[in-house]
């Protein structure tokens, strides 16, 4: 046991510097199921807690910094020392099309569907239905995706597919910044 504490204590900062780096291939190399493009912003080394095994993401999912999966309820450690095999879990798995904004968590036995969007710092506790957008603590369906997409487009700056310097200066223009 002292040897795999000292062994982590000298991994970690590597493995932190690879999931911030490399985030999408640190989550494959801990044992996310990718079954398509996954884009994650930020580091994904706290990300998917001590089950990442239990994780599936879709095609086309887009991550935000700070959000995480949990696998496994905690709440029955303190009731191991009466009942030594009491454990829960459950899967998380993400379809295709879906973005999860910045904080949010999902919780086990969650399936979020396709062309789902989780507002920023939502609690997923339950299944979120396809073409659905949640937001709040716990998540609650506050739209349809069809809807938010006739909203967006409405409201829309037209610059989405500019990326790098091209896309700063139409931002500092629409914006009016120097």
């Amino acid at each position: 046991m002292k040897i795999r504490r000292l062994l982590k204590i000298f991994t970690a900062p590597i493995n932190m510097l690879y999931a911030a780096l490399y985030p999408v291939s640190y989550a494959q190399k801990i044992g996310v199921e990718l079954k398509g493009r996954v884009t994650i912003y930020g580091s994904s080394y706290a990300m998917f807690s001590s089950e990442p095994y239990l994780v599936t993401l879709g095609d086309n999912v887009y991550i935000s910094i700070g959000a995480c999966f949990i696998c496994h309820d905690g709440s029955t450690l303190p009731f191991r020392k009466d009942i030594p095999d009491l454990e829960l879990a459950g899967e998380v798995r993400v379809g295709d099309n879906v973005f999860i904004g910045a904080g949010a968590l999902i919780l086990p036995n969650v399936t979020i569907g396709n062309n789902c969007v989780v507002g920023a710092n939502s609690v997923v506790t339950r299944s979120v239905p396809d073409g659905s957008i949640v937001a709040g603590n716990p998540a609650r369906v506050v739209s349809k995706t069809e809807d938010f997409l006739i909203r967006a487009q409405e409201k829309s700056l037209k610059i989405g597919h500019l990326t790098g310097l091209e896309k700063i200066l139409a931002y500092k223009k629409i914006f009016n910044k120097k």
